[in-house]
């Protein structure tokens, strides 16, 4: 899978999984996102990289397709890499340690560099101690995911191909509510999925804490590469 949206200075390279679920307008995985900001972008598909094989079984088989998909984008003119699950922030490292280009795998990289951050997740049970080590997430980051078989949870781990956005954006609100509740010294909000970033307004209204994503790191990233161009 590629998009046509390139240019001769560089574009925004994807790792996509393989899946079908619908990616409303802010998802990492939508052209749409990145027509919006102006920014060009491709797109390269890990076959059968489910969400259920990253997230929760976290398949290493799929390592190494990953780091071919990333060499792929660089070979093509990637300025910047990045991906569609915030849970391959687990292979940070050897996805950075594969191209020459900055790769920035998940919202989860931007924590350390945050005060009193917290985390809404997609699947709190499966985003391990080391995961978060690996994303340099500071120990003791309060962590707080998605209701078990809500709408959004289930629609992507189904691989559904519909989804009730209103009803997602609920889910997320409700994780992100409960966290600052069980939490409250919580002042910054990171949204991990990067199916999540459609509904980072609607959190923000709901715990009164500016909310960051993968979106919002990866516009900051580009717009300080070209202003250092």
């Amino acid at each position: 899978m590629t998009n046509q949206q390139t240019t001769t200075d560089g574009f925004l390279g994807v790792i996509m999984l393989d899946t079908r679920f619908p990616r409303p307008l802010g998802d990492i995985g939508s052209p749409a996102t990145w027509v919006r900001a102006d920014i060009p972008v491709r797109f390269v598909t890990v076959p059968g990289a489910s969400a259920r094989r990253v997230v929760q079984t976290q398949d290493p088989a799929l390592l190494e397709p990953f780091v071919e998909a990333a060499r792929s984008l660089a070979l093509q003119g990637a300025r910047l890499i990045t991906t569609s699950c915030g849970f391959l922030a687990g292979w940070q490292a050897e996805l950075q340690a594969a191209v020459d280009v900055p790769v920035l795998t998940s919202s989860l990289l931007q924590c350390a560099g945050l005060s009193s951050p917290g985390l809404v997740t997609f699947d709190a049970a499966s985003l391990h101690a080391d995961l978060l080590r690996r994303a340099g997430v500071p120990v003791g980051t309060p962590v707080e995911g998605l209701r078990r078989g809500c709408e959004l949870q289930s629609r992507i781990l189904s691989d559904d191909t519909v989804l009730d956005v209103r009803q997602a954006s609920e889910d997320v609100v409700d994780a992100a509510v409960r966290l600052v509740a069980k939490h409250p010294e919580v002042e910054q909000v990171v949204l991990e999925c990067t199916n999540m970033p459609p509904y980072r307004n609607a959190v923000a209204q709901a715990t009164g804490r500016p909310v960051h994503d993968l979106e919002t790191l990866l516009l900051r990233t580009w717009n300080e590469q070209r202003a250092n161009d």
